[in-house]
């Protein structure tokens, strides 16, 4: 089942929106949530909100887990440039274009085997389990190569000093 929101005339070039959907697309939405959340470009702000509506699509009109969706397809395409004019020398104008961008997420639902392994990863060991698994002995090893020091040389980062 595909799930899909939109977010049209979004004022950020599509080449920087894309840096932020390169992120997310493919990843579960849980994850693609708490990467967006940490993010720090000014498009992850807009992404975010737009995953929590199609998240939101996917709740209410058709019934959907949301642990069990996944950004099958994330595109970003370039929108209405907004063409504007400023004064330069010796009475010119140069041309400023205000880039849009139209997003378009696309949510889908695991397959069964998928889920499966998800719901074993889960499973939450008890404090006996954990303690019941031999703790790794670390070994110190000891400084076999040390520079040898000729008199009177001493090295310091490959090079002689005195």
């Amino acid at each position: 089942m595909q799930v899909t929101a939109r977010l049209n005339y979004f004022h950020t070039a599509p080449r920087k929106v894309r840096l932020v959907a390169d992120l997310i697309r493919g990843k579960s939405v849980e994850d693609a949530k708490t990467i967006l959340q940490f993010t720090v470009k000014k498009s992850a702000k807009d992404l975010l909100k737009l995953l929590k509506s199609a998240i939101a699509n996917a709740k209410n009109n058709f019934q959907l887990d949301e642990k069990n969706l996944y950004i099958s397809k994330i595109l970003v395409n370039e929108g209405p440039k907004y063409k504007r004019w400023m004064a330069r020398a010796r009475g010119q104008a140069s041309e400023i274009q205000k880039k849009t961008s139209h997003i378009t997420l696309i949510l889908e639902t695991k397959s069964e085997e998928k889920i499966k392994k998800v719901e074993k990863k889960e499973k939450i060991e008890t404090v006996q389990e954990i303690t019941k698994k031999e703790k790794p002995k670390f070994k110190i090893e000891k400084e076999k190569n040390k520079p040898k020091l000729e008199k009177g040389i001493k090295r310091i980062f490959r090079r002689k000093s005195f």
